[in-house]
């Protein structure tokens, strides 16, 4: 009698640094490729078109300081999706985080302290932005913590309730009566603004980012609780037969996703806009999924990803002004590189089986 034989899905113990960098090498050739034959078909000349995309995000200092702005918001949201998902709570609610965050602080600034100075209240407004965001994201966590919710639903549902909220209050009580009926709050004082590189638009929430970075680093490296979020992630039951404290580190990570996330919509407000506005994030809080994905929820990994997300982005903008190409051109060359990206990233950290019997 035959045995019956099928096909299973298992995962890579530890893929070779070789085989990793090789699939991605491979990944990123391949999109180019298929983003070049759909440009041909569309009467366009792929070389004309990357060309451009490179000059635009790399070719001048203006274009170089574009993707730095970019950067930040994308690497501190990206870095708080990844210390989630090392512990397998899949924190889909980034986005309503950061505007929390960046409600928080707004508050902060216009409300609570608006005539103390800057070296008051820049800090005042980053823990505002912090503490709005890590309760946004401590709410999912207590659910999943104390209830065993879902939080992938719970994250994801609470995003348009902060959106909403952020409408709600940019059209009603924060509204600027000088704005000539443009939602929107009046602009932060001064002081609240954050410090600008030279005569560009990058400002000090790079550097936030950067540290923030460094610091998960050592936490995750180093410490006693970044050994227990990976031992939780990866096995579950053996840090419960440990007695590992597992609620009250799904309430922390939570917290703690949720506040990098909230830090990225202050460095919006007070770096960029200098006020809160309607349409605050175009999804960085979803893009900070594929960024603590592609960079394999290492925190220096997401430093990298977040910067290379950011020049596609400007790179596709350039492309659509100065070349005056259809605006789904951008997005779609954009869409093919993370997809085949992503592809690799499958392939190299998974492999079919046969199981017989």
């Amino acid at each position: 009698m035959t045995s019956a034989s099928r096909l299973r899905i298992e995962r890579v113990p530890s893929p070779s640094r070789w085989a990793t960098a090789l699939v991605t090498a491979l990944s990123f050739v391949l999109a180019l490729l298929a983003g070049g034959i759909v440009l041909a078909l569309a009467g366009e000349n792929p070389f004309v078109v990357y060309r451009a995309m490179f000059s635009g995000a790399f070719g001048d200092r203006h274009g170089l300081a574009e993707v730095l702005v970019k950067t930040t918001p994308l690497l501190l949201a990206g870095l708080g999706v990844a210390v989630a998902f090392r512990m397998q709570l899949w924190n889909i609610g980034a986005e309503g985080q950061l505007y929390w965050g960046a409600i928080f602080a707004t508050g902060v600034g216009l409300f609570i302290l608006p005539d103390a100075p800057g070296w008051v209240l820049v800090p005042a407004m980053a823990a505002a932005g912090l503490l709005g965001g890590g309760l946004w994201g401590l709410i999912p966590g207590a659910l999943r913590a104390w209830f065993g919710a879902s939080e992938i639903i719970t994250s994801l549902m609470l995003n348009y309730v902060a959106i909403l909220s952020s409408e709600y209050l940019v059209h009603g009580p924060w509204r600027d009566p000088e704005a000539f009926g443009f939602p929107g709050t009046p602009p932060l004082p001064a002081a609240g603004w954050l410090p600008n590189l030279g005569a560009t638009r990058v400002h000090l929430g790079l550097l936030f980012g950067l540290i923030a970075a460094v610091v998960l680093w050592i936490m995750l490296r180093r410490t006693r609780w970044g050994y227990e979020i990976g031992v939780m992630g990866e096995n579950p039951r053996a840090a419960l037969y440990a007695g590992m404290p597992t609620r009250r580190t799904i309430l922390l990570v939570m917290a703690l996703s949720g506040a990098l996330a909230g830090l990225a919509g202050m460095s919006e407000v007070a770096g960029i806009g200098h006020q809160l506005q309607r349409n605050l994030s175009p999804g960085y809080g979803y893009a900070a999924i594929i960024v603590a994905w592609l960079g394999r929820l290492h925190p220096f990994g997401a430093v990298l990803v977040a910067f290379l997300l950011a020049a596609l982005t400007v790179g596709g903008d350039q492309i659509q002004m100065n070349l005056g190409l259809p605006s789904a051109i951008a997005p779609m060359l954009q869409g093919t590189i993370l997809f085949f990206l992503l592809g690799g990233e499958v392939l190299t950290r998974y492999r079919l089986t046969r199981v017989i019997g």
